[in-house]
């Protein structure tokens, strides 16, 4: 029997909920004990190796002050160690990718160094322990609390069992929700029970996004790449899902808010090379290292990330499922991208007639493996908890609240997020939900489950509806649920009270709520002059410095 191992906070998973719930705690004085499976710690941003999907208020002073560090670092990682041109250096909003997707397209291995850095310090004080390469396996309770949590490493084998007042879900599949039995839902809830325009008529716990498998391209000019064609390959290549205008290996796809079909290549007609790329093509959209910022004598060539619509993968659920389904999921996904990674070097249609791009190289370096592809798939939906309160659409749909009325107030608010409500294709057959909603607020209640009352969520396993985790889901807002997990987690320390007190209490909640706004500088409400036009989701209003134009 492991050893028991007491801390004040143990937070199950490193992604950028865990990581921001471990950073802060410890920053205010707690012992943390972090664990993750992965050998990075940033999830989506990292292991996932997703660009960040932000709004476009994300430069200013309404963002967590912790996520804008995180962002600052990134930036000063190239401004301290890139050739950047002398105009990209005094750009305040450096962007080294330039892509669509963000004011900040960055290489995924970056962002992992940047948050070993800001965890350093902590680490050295002893306050932070991480344990990376290691998962949870076990979860033990007394009524309602969690007394203990079974990790062990994936190297060694060896265990370990954790205890804390405390404990966090920051994983991305909620799986600490299912090893302490604690009540959470998977899938799409049916208009019934949530009340919600765009819910399904049906409840259906295998109607679930579809995963990602990411990875990373660099564009070598006059150099030949091409990888062994993929199993599978065939499958991908000539089979056309009933949404979809074509195979996934093609550059059509639908337009998700319209449900239209488009054309967009990998290059348009008017790019000569991948550094004249447009912002119509598919190289700009996730574009992660970019050469117009860099200067000309650099060696390397344009990098790009590949999260486009071409892979998503939805025929297997990952959850529900027996572990020979999830491990198909995975490989099936793992196929699909290598599938279309190998389409474009041999069989893409190219705008000056010719066939293949063999100069496109995979980059695993910039992902960290040796495959190429991201170290983990990308995870849109998760196991979610049933919450004190559970965010629906009429919380903060545009359509369902009317087109001026707001988000509603959550008088326990946490923290502020923003993005469109957006879901991808399902494993159940639906095709995207892509709707318009309101800059929202973090609710406490719906960080808290019902019956247990010394566990916390801060990933995509808090409470919301399958509709609602499409808004709730992208990094800044994960990024913000972790950081109020966290600092709860020292508020309840200090106070000697739990997080179910303070949700119930008026004046436990006000103080704790000054906490964030006094301290950690936490924006709890939008401005009321703040309204979102209805633009689609897929880039934010970008800022064009003098040497990009």
């Amino acid at each position: 029997m492991p050893k028991a191992e007491l801390t004040d906070l143990v937070v199950i998973g490193g992604g950028l909920g865990g990581t921001a719930a471990a950073l802060t705690a410890a920053r205010l004085g707690q012992r943390v004990i972090l664990v993750e499976a992965s050998d990075w710690l940033g999830g989506q941003l990292t292991t996932q190796a997703v660009p960040p999907d932000e709004h476009q208020w994300i430069e200013s002073g309404l963002t967590s002050p912790s996520y804008r560090e995180l962002r600052r670092l990134i930036r000063d990682h190239y401004r301290r160690n890139y050739p950047l041109t002398p105009e990209a250096a005094r750009w305040e909003h450096l962007n080294p990718g330039f892509g669509n997707v963000s004011r900040l397209c960055h290489e995924p291995r970056v962002a992992a160094l940047v948050i070993q850095e800001m965890l350093s310090p902590l680490i050295a004080s002893g306050l932070l322990t991480v344990l990376t390469e290691h998962e949870a396996v076990g979860a033990h309770r007394d009524g309602e609390r969690i007394t203990a949590v079974l990790v062990r490493s994936l190297r060694t084998g060896s265990e370990r069992s954790l205890h804390a007042p405390l404990m966090v879900d920051a994983t991305e599949l909620g799986d600490l929700l299912e090893l302490a039995h604690v009540p959470h839902v998977i899938g799409a809830e049916s208009a019934a029970e949530t009340g919600e325009l765009h819910a399904a008529e049906t409840a259906d716990p295998l109607d679930q996004q579809a995963v990602s498998w990411c990875c990373a391209l660099e564009f070598r000019h006059g150099e030949d790449h091409t990888i062994d064609r993929p199993e599978g390959y065939g499958h991908w290549r000539d089979t056309v899902d009933p949404r979809w205008p074509a195979p996934q290996l093609s550059w059509d796809d639908v337009i998700p808010d319209l449900l239209t079909t488009r054309t967009r290549p990998l290059l348009t007609a008017a790019a000569t090379d991948a550094e004249h790329s447009t912002d119509e093509d598919l190289w700009h959209y996730r574009r992660i290292l970019a050469r117009r910022n860099l200067d000309p004598a650099f060696p390397g060539g344009e990098i790009t990330l590949v999260n486009w619509p071409q892979i998503d993968y939805w025929e297997l659920p990952l959850l529900g499922g027996d572990d020979a389904t999830r491990r198909s999921a995975l490989e099936g996904a793992r196929s699909l991208t290598l599938s279309l990674v190998h389409w474009m070097q041999t069989e893409a249609p190219r705008p000056d007639g010719g066939t293949g791009y063999p100069e496109l190289k995979l980059r695993g370096d910039v992902t960290g493996t040796e495959d190429g592809l991201a170290k983990e798939v990308y995870v849109r939906e998760a196991r979610r908890v049933k919450a004190l309160f559970t965010v629906t659409e009429a919380h903060i749909g545009r359509e369902m609240r009317g087109a001026e009325a707001g988000s509603a107030h959550f008088a326990d608010s946490v923290g502020i997020g923003y993005y469109r409500i957006d879901l991808h294709p399902s494993t159940s057959g639906r095709t995207y939900v892509d709707i318009d909603c309101f800059p929202f607020q973090i609710p406490l209640g719906a960080l808290l489950p019902q019956d247990t009352t010394n566990l916390l969520a801060a990933n995509k396993n808090i409470g919301t509806t399958h509709i609602t985790n499409g808004a709730y889901r992208l990094h800044p807002v994960e990024w913000s649920i972790g950081e109020a997990v966290g600092a709860l987690s020292a508020y309840c320390a200090q106070a000697r009270t739990e997080p179910h007190a303070v949700h119930a209490s008026p004046g436990l909640l006000r103080d704790f709520q000054r906490l964030l706004t006094e301290r950690l500088g936490i924006t709890l409400a939008w401005p009321k002059e703040i309204r979102v036009p209805r633009a689609r989701h897929d880039s934010i209003p970008k800022e064009v410095p003098a040497h990009a134009r």
